[in-house]
């Protein structure tokens, strides 16, 4: 009788597993997180590949059928919203009117200039790519991901350690540059499936930018301006409790990204737009600074999403010669990546961008490009645009299709491992230097503060 009333499942030992990682790692976060400066993304998605397919194999999202990526596009979208609109939220009031130049001077010049040269490396060790399958590659990695920023610029190193300007404009260089990877995605794909290159760029001009990015940004920013306004008439009534007015952080990124992906615009854009405009005045992040309940469902949604791309990464498809794949060329792209997408160009423009004071915070600023939740979520995208492939592919759009997502999740994992082991690293040098330095300084009396930055 008590065996009858077992009911082991997939679904609900992932539950035990997805919760069980969030209590267990809640129980010791300060110790892990302010002490060992490791994150929630980095063990999260460690955990992920132990209970996925090439672990335990008791999570294993590919295995799910042909509604797989479908279910992995929508997790991904739902987590990078709450992320964009929370990055929005957090920003100080009229942030992107005040520092709009800088971060036009910073993304598209660093997204352009990062899309070519990573397509172009990725052309050079992957021959069979041709070159616009290797800037459709290169534009799943081009967005800096919100969800892995944020996760690095709030914890206690980046508040001790890194200036508040450059927090602030790294944050909002991610959540501006993921709506904008649409556009170098859009020019990838139709030149990959139309005949024509003339209609290849008409598309893209007319529904890659102003439809999903001007739509998308215009829509969320309306939204936005006219909720931020609701709630004002509704608190100075007493027609909304405080929770109520909490729960609003979550609900209304949650609808406008619904009204924007139905209509086809820009719905990332959409969502960071919503947030910057609903707390553009600074009242609506009054009244849930003090609150900790958007931070719960972040984190908690941060623990759930990487242990699901853990348990996504295809470990299988990192060695396929008849793909031309090889786990030896996809080291090499990530460490040009890590070296060549984003350093060289900010080096090159930091002295346009007041809020970078030397050459340090630009390389500083270069390294923490990491990729994440958004280049699942782009790769995963484009799947749903390409033609279903072949075994073996019949044509270069098939090719693509089916060495996106091998290559990009590779470059993921190993972003996860710098970017989220890079502070451990940095806490080290700076402690490092400050013993060195405090020896150094025994014979004065003269205070020392680390600068570990400029």
């Amino acid at each position: 009788m008590a065996l009858d009333l077992l009911q082991v499942s997939p679904a609900r030992i992932s539950y035990i597993c997805l919760g069980g990682f969030t209590v267990l790692f809640s129980l010791v976060s300060l110790l892990i997180k302010e002490k060992l400066y490791v994150n929630e993304v980095v063990l999260g998605t460690a955990f992920g590949i132990i209970i996925g397919p090439f672990g335990t194999n008791i999570f294993a999202p590919h295995s799910w059928g042909p509604s797989s990526n479908t279910i992995t596009l929508e997790v991904m979208r739902i987590v990078l919203v709450i992320g964009l609109f929370a990055a929005g939220v957090e920003l100080p009031p009229a942030y992107m009117k005040r520092h709009a130049k800088s971060l036009l001077v910073m993304v598209v010049p660093t997204m352009a200039f990062g899309w070519v040269v990573v397509a172009a490396v990725m052309y050079v060790l992957f021959p069979k790519l041709d070159y616009i399958s290797a800037l459709c590659i290169a534009a799943c990695l081009t967005p800096t991901d919100p969800v892995t920023c944020a996760a690095i610029t709030h914890g206690k190193f980046a508040h001790q350690h890194v200036r508040e300007d450059i927090r602030h404009i790294l944050l909002a260089e991610a959540a501006a540059n993921d709506g904008l990877a649409y556009p170098f995605l859009a020019i990838s794909i139709y030149l990959t499936i139309e005949t024509s290159v003339r209609t290849a760029i008409g598309k893209w001009f007319l529904v890659g930018w102003l439809y999903q990015v001007i739509l998308g940004t215009v829509l969320g920013a309306v939204l936005g301006f006219l909720f931020s306004k609701l709630m004002k008439k509704s608190l100075d009534h007493d027609f909304i409790d405080r929770k109520s007015y909490i729960a609003q952080y979550l609900a209304f990124s949650i609808f406008t990204m619904g009204i924007a992906s139905t209509i086809g615009a820009d719905d990332l854009l959409a969502a960071f737009a919503a947030g910057c405009a609903i707390s553009w005045d600074g009242h609506f992040h009054e009244q849930i600074e003090h609150d900790d309940f958007s931070s719960v469902i972040d984190y908690v949604l941060n623990c759930c999403c990487f242990i699901y791309i853990g348990a996504w990464l295809p470990f299988n498809a990192y060695d396929s010669p008849e793909y031309d794949i090889s786990l030896w060329k996809l080291v090499l792209l990530v460490i040009a990546i890590m070296i060549f997408r984003r350093i060289p160009s900010l080096l090159a423009i930091y002295k346009f961008v007041p809020e970078i004071a030397c050459w340090r915070e630009a390389l500083f600023s270069g390294h923490f490009g990491p990729m994440g939740v958004s280049a699942v979520f782009v790769s995963t995208l484009a799947l749903t645009r390409l033609p279903t492939p072949e075994n073996p592919p019949a044509n270069q759009a098939q090719y693509l299709a089916t060495t996106i997502q091998p290559i990009v999740s590779f470059v993921v994992l190993g972003s996860i491992i710098i970017h989220g082991l890079s502070i451990p690293f940095f806490n080290g040098v700076v402690v490092s230097r400050s013993r060195t330095t405090s020896l150094s300084k025994t014979s004065t009396d003269d205070s020392y503060v680390v600068d570990p930055v400029c």
